[in-house]
């Protein structure tokens, strides 16, 4: 989500990675409007409206029209689940094999290089006008959003008005509901059309409404700078433009897998910084053994303890301005080299603390299906819904009930 999860973090965990056996289905765009989620529908409150009546003024001070105001407030109001929403927010780290597991899933990919060759013309066009590769900009697509399947359908003014109202975040909110009738002033949109995320991210490529107004651009020259609607060309663009204007360097890699040589002991991290040839001399090598070319000065980080390691570059840095965590850029770049072709990672990662393997997790899942324990696809992530099938096996089965995969447990399913 561009620019906004320096200051909160929704999005990849709530909508784009949805729908995983470990997290559960989420509702498709194509079902927007249908059927509401429960606190999704304004509901009285007197407390809002009077912030509204107060808000006014400070909106109008800033240029927003009182016509503006007024039509985007006229079906807006209080959502009560936003609030519930962003009481709820759990603080809470997937390992990196798990995360890419969703993120870079065979199903994504598939998809990923579907969309790719349904938009190449498209994508070329914005790749040759912004120096961004059209493998980045279709992965970032791809995990914001679900190459457009889940746009978000809760009204962008209800939510932010709500949020801001709220006071927890009342100043930063109150920024982005202004932004959002900026917005609808210059009419990129329509209030009914304005929908995203429960904190407000929308479109495709799930930008905030001070993020939107920054970067976000018209391409298709029809005079609005339209990341909601159905052609993706507007979204794409905007998201090629912001990792341009954040300094991307056409040409060179977000990162390169890499071996370390056996007691390799060179300080890991982005705070260290030497040429690839510097890296050579220190055993690391690319996965075929050869030294990595000099796409610039670059790190070796290796996040998760015994899994993958990586060289990484600017361009690293770079998409850590759209979503400042490393399991996000990797994310995008492993998706990206996947689109056009790469190779899943060749290096593993170790048993989990329960002695288990994604593969094993993987059979657990497809046991507890066979029982009738329903848990989607087998992914290897255990997420509510694979606790809650377990849970339910074991109470069934007579067995202590503690919702954890285990080595018993798999063998029992196997």
């Amino acid at each position: 989500m561009a620019l906004s999860r320096r200051s909160f973090a929704i999005g990849i965990g709530a909508t784009a990675l949805a729908g995983c056996a470990g997290a559960g289905a989420g509702p498709s765009a194509v079902a927007r409007r249908a059927a509401p989620a429960p606190g999704m529908s304004p509901v009285p409150n007197a407390g809002f409206d009077a912030w509204v009546a107060s808000y006014r003024g400070r909106a109008l001070s800033q240029g927003i029209s009182a016509a503006t105001f007024d039509r985007a407030f006229r079906n807006a109001g209080y959502l009560p689940g936003v609030i519930e929403r962003d009481r709820k927010q759990v603080e809470f780290t997937r390992s990196l094999e798990d995360y890419l597991a969703i993120a870079a899933s065979e199903e994504r990919v598939s998809q990923g290089r579907a969309n790719y060759a349904r938009y190449r013309s498209t994508l070329s066009q914005i790749e040759a006008r912004y120096g961004v590769e059209a493998k980045i900009v279709t992965a970032i697509w791809g995990l914001e959003s679900r190459y457009g399947a889940r746009r978000g359908d809760i009204s962008v003014i209800s939510s932010t008005a709500t949020l801001a109202y709220d006071g927890r975040r009342g100043s930063f909110f109150e920024k982005q509901l202004t932004a959002a009738l900026r917005i609808l002033q210059r009419g990129d949109t329509t209030p009914d059309r304005m929908v995203g995320s429960w904190a407000g991210a929308m479109g495709h490529t799930q930008f905030i409404p001070t993020s939107f107004e920054a970067y976000a651009v018209d391409f298709t020259g029809d005079g609005r700078r339209d990341i909601w609607s159905d052609d993706p060309s507007d979204a794409l663009a905007s998201a090629a433009a912001y990792l341009e204007r954040s300094g991307w360097r056409k040409g060179q890699p977000w990162g390169v897998e890499v071996r370390l040589p056996s007691g390799f002991s060179s300080p890991f991290g982005r705070d260290t910084q030497r040429s690839p040839s510097a890296w050579a001399s220190a055993g690391v090598r690319d996965m075929q053994g050869r030294k990595v070319p000099d796409y610039g000065s670059a790190s070796i980080i290796r996040p998760q303890s015994g899994g993958p390691a990586f060289m990484v570059f600017r361009n690293f840095t770079v998409i850590t301005r759209y979503n400042n965590s490393t399991s996000y850029v990797i994310g995008v770049g492993h998706l990206a080299d996947r689109i056009a072709g790469g190779s899943p990672l060749q290096s593993g990662f170790p048993p989990d603390a329960n002695g288990l393997t994604i593969e094993d997790r993987k059979d657990l899942q497809k046991g507890l299906n066979r029982a009738g324990y329903d848990v989607g696809t087998p992914d290897g992530v255990i997420g509510s819904k694979t606790e809650a099938a377990i849970s339910a096996y074991q109470s069934a089965n007579g067995l202590a009930v503690t919702g954890e995969p285990s080595q018993a447990l798999l063998a029992r399913l196997r």
